[in-house]
């Protein structure tokens, strides 16, 4: 973890990553890039308030109970980061604009508004890099299982899909067989790309699963469905069914006990 030495994270602030069931002998490693909404108590509350933290812009809704609850069924590590999407943006180049908004849908975010370098380095360097260094930490030969929600709607437009399966071009063998799985077998409808693709704003599966060619998924849930403890393990029954049946896609000794 890096230090913290730049007095973004104070004593009593949590650490910016969780390992839940660090023993976890599964072929799979799940994880969170926007399972947390905490802020750090330097930065109070952006300038957004408790309920836009609690709202999708904050943190994906529900993914912290579904990986937890995963986790479990399938004996799996799942490494999630604690500190809110607004704060920074795991899945986001740090870099980039975007892993600091200073708007989320149509919400302003004053407390990103005029950053300088230095604070800007300060959540990479205490957020966003240590949780990135753990998931390289817990890989090894496991497939990667990235797990996110999206909301019903977004702006007027219905989201129909109950489930995505999110892939890039190349090396997504694992997560097409995964999705036609779904597809056959889950009673849902299963988006392929939708209602978001795969692509170059994307960050964590690139980082970890491209260029090692890993097996990896990424996985959006509709957040009613997991709106209660029934609906989070009706799709935690699903997913676990799903990843262990087409467990045996994943190319020989990447991935697989």
């Amino acid at each position: 973890m890096a230090a913290q030495s730049h007095n973004l994270l104070l004593p009593g602030d949590l650490p910016p990553v969780e390992i839940v069931n660090p023993d976890g002998k599964s072929r799979f490693l799940l994880i969170g890039d926007h399972a947390g909404n905490v802020v750090p108590t330097a930065l109070g509350d952006l300038g957004v308030g408790a309920d836009e933290l609690a709202r999708h812009i904050g943190w994906d809704i529900g993914v912290e109970a579904l990986g937890c609850n995963l986790a479990a069924r399938l004996d799996a590590v799942f490494v999630r980061q604690r500190y809110s999407r607004l704060v920074i943006d795991c899945n986001r180049d740090p870099a980039s604009a975007a892993a600091m908004p200073v708007v989320s849908d149509s919400t302003p975010v004053p407390g990103n508004i005029g950053l300088d370098p230095d604070a800007r380095r300060a959540r990479v360097a205490e957020i966003h890099e240590p949780y990135q260094q753990a998931i390289g930490a817990a890989l090894g030969d496991r497939v990667l299982v990235s797990l996110h929600s999206f909301t019903p709607v977004l702006g007027e437009d219905a989201r129909v899909w109950h489930l995505g399966v999110l892939h890039a071009g190349h090396n997504d063998a694992f997560a097409r067989s995964l999705h036609d799985w779904l597809v056959e077998h889950s009673g849902r409808m299963v988006g392929d790309n939708e209602p978001y693709r795969m692509d170059t704003t994307d960050y964590t599966v690139p980082r970890h699963a491209f260029e090692s060619a890993r097996p990896y998924v990424e996985l959006e849930v509709r957040q009613d469905l997991l709106g209660d403890a029934a609906g989070i393990d009706d799709i935690a029954t699903l997913l676990a069914a799903g990843l262990t049946a087409t467990a045996t896609d994943a190319p020989a000794g990447q991935g697989v006990a």
